[in-house]
This record gives structure tokens, sequence and C-alpha cells, in this order.
């Protein structure tokens, strides 16, 4: 099969790429290189430099002949999305239609879409399932919100059958060493201990130690990327021969704490992380768990490397070599 990946020179999309290319698929890489990384291309990968916003060129591209396009190619800082909403709305939502357009355009059927657990906002109860409401707590998670609707009305009047795959938290790194490229800027709990036990940054900053968890840290899902990137091709072979739209949550099903995190990375690094701790974050739940038996029973699906121990060293073996 020929599969573009728009977004696909980012973290979880090289990781996406590789699992297409293992099996045998041609992959198309689009990207405007502003996160992604050159380093984490596979050379056998078709490569198109451009910006999703850029319509002539996107859609030159996609007219190319693809069995499917998978869209990773989303603005995802949630921070940043509450004090720049304009960016998100025009990157997000707008490059969004750009990419459904040129699949109606140009008949590429089947459309992955990186969504997040971000569209559901505090949780009502847990863990969490498809059918719990959508009222996000931030821009970035409305966008994908946005899309996923965008995406529905498509699928009525175009025929464009969608996976939405919402991601709790994806991390981990290609348990071969594959992937070296490091993310640029991250602000995520792990590549931010990570590069303390790399001594890249001075310490860890824990936002919180009196939720009512375990050990007062706030607790989260997390999956593997390389979890993650099966869950795509199924999906893509899924849409292809059911030529249903589907909506499913991608994670491990149990929660980790940041101070489990914090200290299965001392273990595995023998490094000693300074953490301090300060006040909670506005809207951060003490508690996201998710349920994926929708994805196991449509796609076969379920979390293989997302164990913490596993987690924690395939990650810490590219950080390393920082050291």
């Amino acid at each position: 099969m020929r599969i573009l990946l728009v977004g696909g020179a980012g973290y979880i999309g090289t990781h996406v790429a590789l699992a297409f290319s293992k099996r045998g698929d041609t992959v198309g890489i689009y990207d405007n290189f502003s996160t992604g990384l050159k380093q984490n291309i596979l050379r056998d990968s078709e490569v198109y430099e451009g910006d999703i916003l850029d319509n002539e060129y996107l859609h030159e591209v996609i007219s190319k002949g693809w069995d499917a396009l998978i869209h990773l190619a989303a603005l995802k800082a949630a921070g940043e999305s509450m004090v720049n909403p304009e960016m998100f709305s025009l990157n997000n939502i707008s490059g969004s239609v750009n990419l459904m357009t040129g699949c109606s355009l140009y008949d590429v059927k089947a459309f992955v879409l990186s969504s997040s657990a971000a569209v559901y906002g505090e949780p009502e109860y847990l863990p969490i399932d498809e059918d719990h409401p959508t009222r996000p707590e931030n821009y970035y998670g409305y966008t994908k919100l946005s899309i996923e609707g965008h995406l529905d009305w498509y699928h009525r009047l175009k025929g464009i059958c969608y996976a939405s795959l919402r991601y709790f938290n994806a991390a981990g790194y290609d348990p071969h060493g594959l992937m070296t490229g490091l993310e640029k800027e991250p602000a995520n709990l792990i590549p931010v201990v990570m590069e303390a036990a790399a001594g890249m940054r001075e310490k860890v900053l824990v936002f919180g130690d009196d939720y009512n968890t375990p050990d007062g840290t706030g607790v989260r899902d997390y999956i593997h990327v390389t979890d993650l990137a099966d869950a795509h091709v199924r999906a893509v072979d899924y849409l292809l021969a059911e030529q249903q739209s589907i909506t499913v949550n991608l994670g491990s099903g149990h929660g980790l704490s940041v101070m489990e995190i914090i200290n299965e990375t001392r273990r595995v690094s023998g490094k000693e992380i300074p953490a301090e701790f300060t006040g909670r974050r506005p809207g951060d739940p003490a508690k996201l768990v998710a349920s994926s038996k929708r994805a196991k029973q449509l796609l076969g699906w379920c979390a293989q490397h997302s164990d913490l121990e596993s987690i924690i060293k395939t990650t810490w073996q590219i950080y390393r070599k920082t050291t």
C-alpha cells in the first residue's frame, strides 16, 4: 500500500512510518520540519517538504495516488493554545480541512486522525471510554474535537472513511533504537525528566503533591509510541476492509504517577534527578486513565510495550547518548 503521513517527521510520525515500512508499504512523509526531524526519516521514504496551509503543493502531493492519509500535523501545546488560539485555529482546523478537501478531490478514501484525550476535559468517571462527554478544557482539545466533527461531515457527504485515534500520553522510543532524534523543546513529563537525568536541565518541577492518589502526585495513562504506531497500521487496514468510520481511545488502561516516572528513571539511569514540588496547575485532574476496549474489539489492538519499565528504558537508551 501507499501511505501518506502528514506530519510524518515528528516523534510519533516517524514511529508510525517505521511500522508501515517494516511490513513493506510505501511511505510518504509530508512535513514542514518546524518540529520534525530529518534524521529520523527512513531512507526509503518519499519526502515532501511543505506546509498543510500551502493548498497548492499539498494537493499536488495528495494527487500522487495514496491508499490512506494519516494526519499527525497539529500543533499540540495545550497551554500555548490558550494564549494564541488564532495560530491553532489556522493550523489545526484550517489545515485539517485542506487535507480533507485534498482527499475528497483525489479519491483518498481512508483518513486516520491523530486525535487526543484532551477532547474529554475533566473526567466524570474512570476509566474514560469513547462515550464519555466531550468538554475540552483547552483550545487545543477543542481543535481536535472540531476536526473530528469536520471528518464526520466529510464521511457523510464525500464518502471518506476515518479513524479518529484519541491518544492518551505518548511515551517511549523504538525498542531497537532506530529512532534517535529527540523532541524539540518538550513539555511532556517523561522527556523533561529525561533531560534532567541527562544534565540538560537543572531539575523537574512536580505540580502538586496533595492529590487523592497513592503518592499525592498526578496519575496519567502512558501509551508506548510503538503501540501507537501499531494502532495506526491496524486502523488503515480496518478502514480499507470495512469501509466504516471509527473513533477509539488508545491507552494502556492503567495509570502511572509523576513520582513513579521520576523514581523509575532514577533507577534505570542511575542519576539523582532533582525534583521540586510546587503548586497544582489549574485544570489538572488527579487521575486520567483510558478504556481501550473498543480498540481491542474493532482493531484487535492492545498495548504490548506500555509497562513502566519498557517506557523508561527505551527512552533512556536515547537520552543517555547525550550525557
